[in-house]
């Protein structure tokens, strides 16, 4: 059977497996979800303990997708996507990090990106003309979109990305590729910048001539492969332990495929979502109110975030009952002063390096510990520490954060953006000329 798709507003209305990963934003500007989530099979349970990541991945793949499409090339797609390494690392005891910035962009996000690139790929196999693919990015998923797609025949990119608020490495690689990528800077926030994305796909007419497509996790193609890692961690904990992942939390894309895993059958024990001072969801597991607003800068520069699109998933896997989800997920949040303290004690404690991402996951777990101090915590740690460079060095000193040279290889690189205000016509207007 094949896999459908609903609107999170229009839980009646149906689209198919091609319609919901390219065209990525429903019409009612809801977000897609599969209609059918099962548990996934004992065959699977009997030894996956013993599986690789990537034949995680293939499970998984074959249970969101079913026979949308093909068995062979789920395997294919999957295989490719997840053909880098997630390690558990054990910090202290019971204090746990999953290290996955181990792929090509050093972040998480090459997880998704590369399984989105290469489904749109097989999808558009037979299609005539360019798909576009739009891309907000408050920091790591511009250069994991960047470098999924670079190249790839069919196909153009555009980055939007807040002017001054990702890392100067970070904006290398998004700035520098040239081809088929290209970089809009953006006068605004992230935001701003996902607000102008949102925009392009309500324009309906425009959407359609240029065949936009989202690489956000507004796109549902984003979430699946991001689920394979939540069981990699699992299986490495000792037998009967249930893991309590900690995500340090912005667009909540990252969360919201831990809560796909759990769906799929995976045992949690808890999760808690880890903030910078961009608390709205942490506020709203506290008060049970909702109030997005504008996003506040921090070194936690991908958290910055503060109107998370995935929360209407969240709220749809919770049946919009704010006792339910507050009841599976904890919220905390963390400025940048604590963050930067974290960091210095971790790395003098343990001799393990946080980046500023999972220094705010860590004391969100320390603070979990404290009323549950049994708990296997599992800090998501989303990127490699030499992408936030000049604060690593001010906390710990220059020359203590080495940068893989396939970072270091793009210091040198000239940047090319396109300077944009954050104003939808200007977008609109800037779209339109490749229409004609």
């Amino acid at each position: 059977m094949s896999q459908r798709f609903y609107s999170t507003n229009s839980p009646g209305r149906f689209v198919d497996t091609k319609e919901a990963v390219l065209r990525s934003l429903p019409a009612d500007n809801g977000l897609y979800m599969p209609e059918n989530i099962e548990r996934l099979g004992q065959e699977f349970w009997a030894d996956w303990r013993n599986l690789s990541l990537a034949d995680i991945g293939v499970h998984v793949s074959k249970a969101i997708f079913r026979e949308s499409v093909p068995a062979d090339e789920l395997e294919k797609i999957a295989r490719e996507s997840a053909n880098f390494p997630a390690p558990l690392i054990t910090v202290k005891e019971r204090e746990h990090v999953l290290e996955l910035f181990h792929g090509p962009t050093l972040a998480f996000k090459d997880f998704g990106a590369r399984f989105m690139a290469r489904l749109m790929g097989w999808l558009t196999r037979d299609d005539d003309g360019l798909l576009t693919v739009l891309v907000a990015t408050s920091g790591d998923t511009g250069g994991a979109v960047a470098s999924a797609f670079h190249g790839v025949p069919g196909t153009r990119v555009v980055i939007l990305y807040p002017k001054g608020k990702v890392s100067g490495l970070q904006e290398k690689q998004l700035t520098t590729l040239g081809e088929n990528i290209t970089a809009l800077e953006i006068e605004g926030t992230f935001d701003d910048c996902q607000r102008l994305v949102k925009s392009a796909f309500l324009k309906r007419e425009m959407s359609e001539k240029l065949n936009l497509t989202s690489a956000n996790s507004i796109n549902i193609s984003r979430l699946v492969p991001q689920s394979f890692y939540y069981f990699e961690a699992a299986k490495n904990l000792p037998e009967g332990v249930k893991p309590t992942f900690v995500i340090p939390s912005g667009n909540f894309g990252n969360l919201t495929a831990g809560l796909l895993a759990e769906k799929l059958g995976l045992k949690v024990e808890h999760f808690v979502a880890a903030t910078n001072r961009n608390d709205v969801v942490p506020e709203y597991l506290r008060e049970g109110e909702y109030r997005p607003r504008p996003s506040v800068a921090t070194i936690s520069n991908a958290m910055d975030v503060g109107a998370p699109s995935n929360f209407s998933r969240m709220k749809h896997i919770f049946g919009a009952e704010w006792e339910s989800m507050k009841a599976r997920v904890a919220g905390f949040s963390y400025g940048d002063k604590v963050t930067r303290e974290t960091i210095r004690r971790i790395k003098s404690e343990t001799g393990y390096t946080l980046e500023p991402h999972g220094a705010v996951g860590w004391l969100a777990a320390e603070a979990w510990r404290e009323s549950n101090p049994d708990a296997h915590t599992v800090v998501l740690e989303t990127a490699h520490p030499s992408k936030f460079l000049d604060v690593m060095e001010e906390e710990l000193g220059k020359g203590e954060t080495v940068i893989p040279e396939r970072l270091a290889c793009l210091a040198d690189r000239k940047k090319v953006a396109i300077q944009m205000e954050a104003a939808e016509e200007t977008f609109h207007n800037w779209l339109e000329k490749f229409t004609s």
